[in-house]
Formats: structure tokens, C-alpha cells, sequence
């Protein structure tokens, strides 16, 4: 199946992902990929899966942790949501629901059904925000276990990735306790942004 998919165009191709229906029997609103790509896009940004509120609208990042990710790029809410500019591909492309303590983990079977063809197809992409432990664990060549030490080795990856932890609200004891990471990361973070969307706009 992948084969097939390698010969599609583009276009179709994102077509019959906004079209799947592999995990439909577990998930708690239905499917409902939500995704953002272009074969022009310089940014590649990976989360977990969409939250509620993303599902709901249909837009990537349409909550809080959207916001607060902006903010560390130092982009408009207009440039984020240019396909052109910025791809986002979750680890899941649809609502899991909720448990316990948050969101459920992205949903296994789409990850194996659909990123390998798809990334492949991604060739302009030259920084990738590596977000959270599921997308750490399929992205980073020889990740840690903890979230906190991945982006501590941020150095390891960058130019071309760039370890995160989520920018969720759940978050903000974990950045009063790593200021370095607002403090030294994110300045680098919208250098490099800066130069790859100056870059795009030039085209």
C-alpha cells in the first residue's frame, strides 16, 4: 500500500489522508485527520495528536499550546497556518480522546500507515520542532527516555531538529523549572525560523 501512496500526487495523496478511516471503531468523535503540508513547506512541525478543540475546528494548534508555540517561533497566527511556509504532521492525526490525566496517546496504527510516505514527499523542509515523548521516540536518532534530557541535547540534532517539550499550559512548572530553555533555546529557534521563512519568501 505505501507504494501506491509513494505514486500519487501530492495533492491526492493528502486527499486519502484526510480521508482515513483505519482507527474509526476506537476513536471517541470519529476520524477526523487534521494535517497542514505543502511540497513547498521549510518548517515541519510534530506534536502528539490533536486535542478536542483541534478537532473541533479542524485547525492544528487552535488552542492555548498553538499560542504559546507561536510565541517561541516568533510568528504570526497568518505565517503558522501557510502551508507554503509551515507543515504540521502529529504523531496521531486524530482526536484519541481524553483519560485520566489529559489526552490519550496518539492513536499506534497511524504513525506506520502514513509518515514515512508522506515526510518523504516533505524535501524543502530544513527545521524540524520535534514536540513531546511520542514524537521524540520516532524522530530522534537515539533518544532518551526523558523528554527533559532530549531537549537538554538539543545541540545533538540542531540545525536540522530541534527537541521540545509541549507548549502546553500543563507544562509551566516544567519551564519555571528549565528557564534555560526559554532563555537559551528560543532565541536560536526564531533565528533559524527567521532565516527559513526569509528564505521562502524569496523564492
Amino acid at each position: 500500500m505505501k507504494d501506491t501512496y509513494r505514486t500519487l500526487p501530492f495533492d491526492e495523496l493528502v486527499r486519502q489522508v484526510r480521508a482515513c478511516t483505519i482507527c474509526a471503531d476506537v476513536l471517541p468523535r470519529g476520524p477526523r485527520p487534521v494535517v497542514q503540508l505543502s511540497p513547498e513547506s521549510r518548517i515541519l512541525v510534530v506534536g502528539q495528536a490533536p486535542g478536542r478543540r483541534v478537532h473541533d475546528t479542524g485547525l492544528p494548534f487552535n488552542d492555548p499550546s498553538g499560542d504559546r508555540l507561536r510565541q517561541w517561533m516568533g510568528i504570526t497566527r497568518e505565517t503558522f497556518y501557510d502551508e507554503r511556509k509551515l507543515a504540521i504532521l502529529p504523531m496521531g492525526f486524530c482526536y484519541p480522546g481524553t483519560g485520566k490525566s489529559g489526552d490519550l496517546p496518539p492513536r499506534p496504527e497511524c504513525a506506520p500507515a502514513w509518515r514515512e510516505v508522506l515526510l518523504e514527499r516533505l524535501e524543502n523542509v530544513g527545521l524540524t520542532l520535534v514536540i513531546g515523548q511520542y514524537a521524540h521516540a520516532w524522530h530522534l536518532p537515539g533518544a532518551r527516555k526523558s523528554v527533559t534530557d532530549n531537549v537538554r541535547n538539543w545541540h545533538q540534532y540542531w540545525p536540522e531538529l530541534l527537541p521540545m517539550p509541549h507548549p502546553s499550559p500543563r507544562n509551566n512548572l516544567w519551564l519555571r523549572r528549565n528557564p534555560w530553555f526559554e532563555e537559551g533555546v528560543i532565541p536560536k529557534l526564531q533565528e533559524r525560523v527567521s532565516g527559513l521563512l526569509a528564505k521562502a519568501d524569496a523564492r
